[in-house]
């Protein structure tokens, strides 16, 4: 598994609230919170970055955005 943090964007684990849901209106204010973390789905790829073949941990919203400047760049794979 790669690491929690993105190498291109920075994007890391964040500490959020998981909140049970009823549909009710009362149910809502006394609704059990937990905490937990939101990790970005990171993956670790070689890529192209700085004019070299390096690996990297990459979120898959930089690697869509990556594939799509290799593509008009015409860097190879």
């Amino acid at each position: 598994m790669a690491a929690g943090k993105c190498d291109l964007c920075e994007k890391h684990t964040v500490l959020g609230r998981a909140i049970q849901h009823k549909h009710s209106g009362a149910w809502r204010r006394k609704a059990p919170k937990t905490n937990r973390p939101f990790a970005p789905n990171v993956h670790k790829k070689r890529m192209f970055l700085d004019g070299r073949w390096r690996r990297a941990n990459v979120c898959t919203r930089c690697l869509r955005t990556e594939s799509k400047r290799i593509q008009v760049s015409g860097v190879p794979y």
